[in-house]
């Protein structure tokens, strides 16, 4: 597909990447008409997007999209955050039975020739277990269980069963490593923004970025090209979460495991971080994806490291540093002595252990 006279229809299109994929499509001769879904406006300055307003649980949603005559359908309206949402139970029904009655929709359209679903990388969970790179064909070890990572599964599972039912349709679905840029707000971007951050001790996840504009790059190539599959998408190579707080030049306070969850709740409940279940999970064993397979398929390469995308979001919110990298380290360096010299005193103090008595 491709082709002269392509009309789009973008779900979420309130959302940042969103207005910023309607941008370029604007700017794309090829594409015939754009129109926008969402409960509330567009926050970015579209020419010539129209702006529906629709709620994708309605079942009437359906009139809707055949009114459009979309051909293309990129299905953006997944949120990761809660309290964005109205609530855990609320952000459920906009990301499952959102997306199932879009797919319903969808399944009853004869225009339609192409689906493309945002999806993200957290659908391979995090454990200790986990491979060193996570393929698109990997199961992980233990499924997630709670949170936006088991919607995202669930949203998969449906969208996968509607490209079985309906083989004309192109289906493409993106899984992304976590967003960070001058425009995006999450979770892990705000919990980075902190003036001290808490992290689980003893655990220094790896962590897999991806910066808004690659984002916005491999949704346009999806919309526009053939890119049939699934596809991991990220900025290459990884960072710990130990040097992503040097170079934020924010100090690390290490919590022990089993007081993590309760602190979690403490920062959501004051608004400043949205934590779940998962995303502690996540700050605890991290992920990364394999990004060779969307390399090939659609031939780009991230412009972003994920490195480089950490130094970018950085820079554009002047979330300056409140000590260099030579305190952190040192301050880093003193800790670990201290509670090396700590533990090897207490085991002192215990004194030897009783040598194992055998029983006859």
């Amino acid at each position: 597909m491709g082709g002269a006279g392509q009309r789009v229809l973008i779900t979420g299109i309130a959302g940042q990447l969103a207005g910023q994929l309607a941008a370029r499509l604007e700017a794309d001769d090829r594409v015939a008409s754009i129109v926008g879904f969402d409960v509330r406006e567009p926050s970015a300055e579209l020419r010539r997007t129209e702006f529906v307003r629709a709620d994708l649980r309605d079942p009437l949603v359906a009139r809707t999209i055949a009114s459009t005559a979309a051909d293309t359908v990129v299905h953006l309206s997944l949120t990761a955050a809660p309290s964005s949402a109205g609530g855990r139970s609320r952000m459920k029904e906009l990301n499952v039975i959102g997306t199932m009655q879009l797919l319903a929709a969808a399944q009853k359209s004869d225009r339609l020739r192409k689906l493309v679903v945002k999806s993200t990388t957290a659908v391979y969970g995090s454990s200790y277990a986990d491979p060193a790179l996570f393929r698109e064909d990997v199961t992980p070890r233990a499924a997630p269980r709670s949170g936006y990572s088991k919607d995202a599964v669930e949203v998969e599972g449906y969208a996968r069963a509607f490209g079985r039912r309906r083989r004309d349709v192109t289906l493409t679905i993106l899984r992304f490593a976590n967003f960070v840029g001058p425009t995006v707000d999450t979770p892990l971007t705000r919990y980075l923004s902190l003036p001290v951050v808490p992290t689980v001790l003893g655990h220094d996840p790896r962590l897999q970025l991806c910066h808004e504009t690659d984002a916005v790059e491999v949704l346009y190539r999806a919309t526009v090209g053939e890119h049939p599959g699934i596809y991991n998408v990220a900025g290459p190579g990884m960072v710990y979460l130990s040097q992503a707080l040097r170079l934020a030049g924010r100090p690390a306070v290490p919590v022990p495991a089993p007081l993590a969850s309760g602190l979690a709740g403490l920062l959501k409940r004051s608004g400043r971080v949205d934590f779940s279940g998962d995303q502690l999970q996540f700050l605890s064993f991290g992920r990364v994806g394999d990004i060779d397979r969307m390399r090939r398929a659609f031939g780009y390469e991230p412009r972003f490291s994920t490195r480089a995308a950490l130094a970018d979001f950085l820079s554009s919110r002047r979330i300056a540093p409140l000590f260099d990298r030579e305190t952190a380290g040192r301050w880093e360096r003193e800790l670990y002595e201290a509670w090396t010299s700590s533990s090897l005193s207490s085991r002192t103090a215990q004194g030897p252990r009783p040598a194992a008595t055998r029983v006859p």
